[in-house]
């Protein structure tokens, strides 16, 4: 199946609200407590989605009319990368993130950094990113990690 890479427009914000909470509640749960798990899924209601929306620079990528991941860019910070379970491996994730490397070179940058969690961390390092450390939001472990760009 193709996929299409897309801005993320206002009507999407259900759709993207759905293809996250997809994937926290059934990927990061290998790695995540129920509890962390739903405290960061409040983070992602369809009216937070919305508010990200005017803040980020929001991708979608779909296949047909049905939205299947998405990721964003805020300012060198790499958020909110996220795919549909019933759709690994199949290199969404890795479309996504050169796509926002390109933004991001394009827009002058020359490092990009991702607060991953501790489920997509060796994603990220697959990409070139490496550990830079880790932060701890109470029980909730990210892994801070950068990647220098080549402009």
């Amino acid at each position: 199946m193709d996929y299409l890479i897309r801005n993320a427009t206002n009507a999407d914000a259900p759709a993207i609200s759905r293809t996250i909470l997809s994937a926290l509640r059934e990927s990061n749960v290998q790695d995540y407590s129920a509890d962390i798990i739903e405290q960061v899924a409040q983070s992602f209601s369809p009216p937070a989605i919305l508010h990200l929306l005017a803040e980020r620079q929001v991708l979608v990528a779909t296949a047909g009319s049905h939205i299947v991941a998405t990721a964003s860019l805020d300012h060198d910070i790499v958020r909110s990368v996220f795919v549909d379970p019933r759709h690994p491996g199949k290199g969404i994730g890795r479309h996504l993130m050169e796509k926002l490397q390109s933004l991001a070179i394009n827009a002058g940058l020359n490092r990009l950094r991702v607060p991953s969690s501790v489920t997509a961390e060796g994603f990220y390092a697959s990409l070139g990113f490496e550990k830079v450390r880790d932060e701890f939001h109470g029980a909730e472990r990210t892994v801070i990690m950068a990647k220098a760009l080549e402009l």
